[in-house]
């Protein structure tokens, strides 16, 4: 097994389910330790459990700064820097155009975007140089799905916010990407999107299938490694060719 995280220090917002979880383990197994986030306890301490000593769990809302700040101290102490940040953490929550409400437009962008941003931003002073910033964007951006529009209008802001900070490289002395995923077999999904419905998303990837978490966590461990030290404000889709045919 490869070991092209080893000595490096990684946090994984979100990872206590599903790709974020995937992407902690990954990351673990090519030699990193890892810190992750999330906001129920019970599926954080278990995450953290299941993942063993290398990786460390904190409760943490990404839409509440102060809990980044809390969090980021904890890194600080235990590990003094980051080597490479996945800003994983996020929503979806459906609802036809016409039945939109404030409070769903509030706690979507409100995670999506907004903890995206504060994420990256509260990280600044740990990131090392040529730290790498990792972002989870979504094939919704270019193919929003009917209910979706509001989240896929969330992670359409992650791409160009990638690309903006992609500008501050030199300044700030890290890269930043997008990885946007397909349909992935994760519990969010599944509680998302009925089933009869996902089996027809399957029948529209031409793989002929939905992706794993794992198939993810492979693109996004690429994108932590030394291996992509020249790619930056790049998109990467994971989507089993979904999005791009």
């Amino acid at each position: 097994m490869s070991k092209s995280l080893t000595g490096k220090v990684a946090v994984v917002t979100g990872g206590s389910i599903g790709i974020g979880f995937a992407t902690a383990r990954a990351f673990r197994d090519a030699g990193a330790q890892v810190f992750i986030t999330g906001r129920r306890k019970d599926a954080l301490d278990a995450a953290a459990a299941e993942l063993g000593p290398a990786v460390t769990g904190v409760v943490c809302d990404v839409s509440v700064p102060s809990d980044l700040d809390a969090f980021y101290s904890t890194v600080r102490d235990q590990a003094g820097r980051i080597d490479v940040l996945v800003a994983n953490a996020g929503i979806g929550t459906a609802a036809p155009f016409g039945e939109v409400t404030e409070e769903l437009i509030d706690s979507v962008f409100a995670t999506n975007v907004k903890g995206a941003i504060f994420t990256v931003q509260k990280a600044l002073p740990l990131l090392s140089a040529n730290a790498s910033v990792i972002l989870t964007g979504s094939t919704a951006t270019t193919r929003p799905s009917l209910g979706l529009e509001v989240y896929a209008a969330s992670k359409a802001a992650i791409r160009n916010l990638a690309r903006g900070w992609a500008l501050s490289s030199r300044a700030h002395g890290f890269r930043v990407n997008v990885v946007s995923p397909g349909g992935t077999r994760t519990p969010g999904l599944f509680e998302l999107v009925p089933s009869e419905v996902l089996k027809q998303a399957e029948g529209e990837v031409p793989l002929g299938r939905l992706a794993e978490p794992e198939e993810i966590a492979a693109v996004t461990t690429f994108l932590a490694s030394d291996a992509s030290s020249f790619v930056n404000g790049a998109e990467f889709f994971a989507d089993g060719g979904y999005a791009q045919v």
